[in-house]
Order: structure tokens, then C-alpha cells, then sequence
């Protein structure tokens, strides 16, 4: 993975040389740190050991159980399924990867009414076992096997913690269960068991995706100029100091379209807090060029742009035409068109001012994606000690939890008396 930070000196918020030379000391200690907290599995800090403490023999056997299925359905929430998304959204196989991660109750008839219930495997996945969101959606989809005539106990694996409700369920169907690594927050579990079940299951090589983790553990260092997870978070973490306070990422690979959601869950989840943190936007090369573009490069100067691109693609030939103004595409390539794309973008940005961070990997493959994940967990974590934040904490995802499940008389919780409090200024059309 390469990182270039280039365009980001000398624009509007922007760094210099200097800064950048200043910066590197403190990340010299913010890595001693890290690397300290890794060395005692400190919470959070685990997170970052996965590539080397995965078992993915475990994850074999577990998921050998099954024969090879038609499609694979991961119930979870958050963190729970983006990073097992972001692979399995990824890589081309011939088995469905799809995840329930929502509540919305028309989705969720619709994806069961497509799928086919009896060729598919289904991975429930919580750590405490008491997602409420997650439990629901299982058990509507428990009951519409049952209903299609299919055992839900064949078709069925669970990924959870040492105790709770999954884990006693496991327990009484004689379920295959995986453990959820101790220490770690769920937006972190990419490259554990939470996050390569489903790619497992779609016969992805997810040693390979761990081989790319390592590789990233490998390139930590005491300097951003030695490490490109550290110099995309130091460069991050300055430029939001001097007022980029949104990360616009966007990946030039449809492919990598997911990554995009699961790194705005990183991002927003770990650095958003005491009044800090850089609002993660998702956008999609060149898709977005064509509406987003506009307003980072000509709207308020408090934006920074994440290109992110594979550097080797499949190629499509683009035919030849004699159609008049376009006979320039004839002899390319697709590929060709949205390097040029991508090349465009960054110069337009860099011609207006705006910061822009180049972020490449050599292909979008398990090797590459591990690399990917594994460095933007890292440069988030760089962010955090750099900005002294509470990276590994969630206090407003958890106020929420507990509004709403007081509202469904799951507890007594100060939290949903909040929402008797709500003001109201309503607005009726006629």
C-alpha cells in the first residue's frame, strides 16, 4: 500500500514540510504507545494483534460444516457486518453474500422472499448476544426457514462471546460457534472471525486476507514517513486540526464501494467525541465526480478528499468509433478512462486548493484488502492518540441502545425518558 500526501501541503487547510517534520516526533511516541498497549492485548489495542492471533483453522472447521451454499446471510449490526461486507462486497464469488443489518421491516421481507432459504447459510453475530436489532431480525428469519420447511439448525452458525443468549443457543442446538476476539470493538473485527466467516463461506482465501494484515502490522514504525498507515492518520489528524473537518473517501473501484460505509462507521464511531473528530463522507470515483466533486472543490474550505484506486484492474477494451468527438476513447481502455478519471479529480483539487490524499493498493484482492483494513485501523488509532481521544469508547452509540430498548420495555432506562421530551414543531401538509 502506498500513501501520498503530497497534495495536501501548501492548500487551503493544508500542512507544510515543517509541520510534517514536527509532526513526526509526536508520532514517534503516539507509536510507542500503540505498540506498548498491542504488546499487553490492552483493550482496543488488541485490535490491532488480529492479523497474527486470527485462527482461521477455527474458521475453517466452522465453516466446513456446510456444503459449498448458495448464498450466505450474515445477521448483525455495525460493526457485526460491515467489515465482513467490505470483503465479501469485494471479491467476486459465486455464492450471494448478504447482510441483514437493519430493522427496516420491508427490507427485511424482501430479502427473504429472494432468498433461497434451504441453500443458505446463515451466520448470526453479536458478542454480548443482546443485540436487540440482530436478535429480531434472527428470529424472523429462523421462523420464516421454519415456515419454508427448511431446519434452521443445519443452516446455521454463530459468532459470539463466552456467555450470553447466542452462546446458549449454540449450546442447546448444538450449533457451530465462534468465539468474538476479547478486547476489541466491534468496528475493528474486520480481519477476526466476525469479519471472514461470510468470505469463508464464499471460498475466499481468508489466509490471504490475514497475510495482508500482517504486511500492514509489519510497516508500523516510529515515523509517518516509514509507514503508510501512520501517514494517513498524522496527515488526517493535522489537516482536521487546521479545519478539514470532513474526510471525503472515495474509492475508485465499485468494488470497494463498502469499504467506504465501513470505514465512515471507523472513523465516525472512534474519533467523534468531546466535541472533536473528522466527519467521514462517502463518495464513489467517478460516479461522484459528476455531483460531489462540485462542492469540495468549490464550497467552504473545510474539506479533505481520500482517492483511493487499485493500481492493477481487469481491462475492457473500449471499441473503436467513428462517431465524431469521441474517437479519442477508441483503442483504450475502461481502465484507462478511470485512471484518467482519477487523475483528473486529484489535479482539479489540487488546482482549487483542496487537500487530497492518495491511498493505493496493487489490487483489489484478499491480500490487499487485508493491508487496506488493517492500515486504516491503525491510522485511526494513530488519530486518536494524536488528538487525545477515547478511540476504543461509544458512549453515544450506547445512549441510544438504551432509549430505545427501554422503549420497547426491555429495562427501565433513563435514556427513554428522553424522548417524552421531545419538542415539537410540526408541519402538516394537506
Amino acid at each position: 500500500m502506498h500513501v501520498d500526501l503530497g497534495n495536501a501541503v501548501e492548500t487551503t487547510p493544508g500542512l507544510t514540510d515543517e509541520t510534517l517534520e514536527r509532526l513526526d516526533d509526536r508520532v514517534a511516541d503516539a507509536h510507542d504507545r500503540i505498540a506498548a498497549g498491542m504488546a499487553d492485548e490492552e483493550f482496543g489495542y488488541a485490535a490491532l494483534n488480529l492479523p497474527a492471533a486470527t485462527d482461521a483453522d477455527a474458521i475453517r472447521e466452522a465453516t466446513d460444516r456446510f456444503d459449498r451454499p448458495e448464498a450466505v446471510l450474515t445477521v448483525g449490526i455495525g460493526g457485526s457486518a460491515l467489515g465482513a461486507a467490505t470483503i465479501a462486497n469485494a471479491l467476486e464469488s459465486d455464492v450471494d453474500a448478504h447482510f441483514l443489518d437493519n430493522v427496516d421491516p420491508d427490507a427485511v421481507a424482501a430479502l427473504l422472499d429472494d432468498l433461497p432459504l434451504a441453500d443458505t447459510v446463515v451466520n448470526v453475530v453479536s458478542k454480548s448476544g443482546t443485540t436487540a436489532e440482530t436478535l429480531a431480525n434472527f428470529l424472523v428469519v429462523r421462523e420464516a426457514m421454519t415456515e419454508a420447511g427448511v431446519d434452521w439448525t443445519e443452516r446455521t452458525l454463530v459468532t459470539t462471546g463466552e456467555e450470553g443468549n447466542l452462546r446458549a443457543l449454540a449450546d442447546a442446538h448444538d450449533l457451530p460457534a465462534l468465539d468474538v476476539p476479547d478486547g476489541v470493538p466491534g468496528r475493528f473485527t474486520a480481519l477476526s472471525t466476525v469479519g471472514l466467516v461470510a468470505p469463508a463461506l464464499q471460498g475466499h482465501d481468508i489466509e490471504a486476507v490475514l497475510a495482508g494484515g500482517r504486511d500492514g502490522m509489519a510497516d508500523l514504525s516510529g515515523s509517518l514517513f516509514e509507514s503508510p498507515a501512520y501517514a494517513y492518520g498524522a496527515a488526517t489528524y493535522a489537516l482536521a486540526e487546521r479545519g478539514a473537518l470532513t474526510n471525503a473517501v472515495m474509492p475508485y473501484a465499485e468494488s470497494l464501494e463498502t469499504f467506504a460505509e465501513w470505514f465512515a462507521q471507523l472513523w465516525a464511531e472512534s474519533l467523534g467525541k468531546d466535541g472533536l473528530g473528522q466527519t467521514p463522507a462517502r463518495a464513489l470515483g467517478a460516479t461522484d465526480q459528476h455531483s460531489q466533486l462540485q462542492l469540495y472543490r468549490a464550497g467552504p474550505s473545510d474539506k479533505l478528499v481520500s482517492l483511493i484506486r487499485p493500481t492493477e484492474r481487469a481491462e475492457t477494451a473500449i471499441p473503436e468509433t467513428d462517431l465524431d468527438g469521441l474517437a479519442y476513447l477508441g483503442g483504450s481502455s475502461l481502465g484507462d478512462l478511470l485512471d484518467a478519471e482519477f487523475e483528473a479529480t486529484e489535479a482539479s483539487l489540487a488546482a482549487a486548493d483542496v487537500p487530497n490524499l492518495r491511498v493505493e493498493i496493487d489490487r483489489v484482492d484478499e491480500r490487499s484488502l487485508g493491508e487496506l483494513l488493517y492500515a486504516m485501523e491503525a491510522a485511526c488509532v494513530l488519530y486518536g492518540e494524536l488528538a487525545s481521544v477515547s478511540t476504543f469508547t461509544q458512549p453515544a452509540v450506547e445512549w441510544g441502545k438504551k432509549a430505545a430498548r427501554g422503549l420497547l420495555g426491555g429495562g427501565d432506562f433513563a435514556e427513554a425518558d428522553a424522548v417524552a421530551d421531545k419538542r415539537e414543531l410540526r408541519v402538516d401538509g394537506s
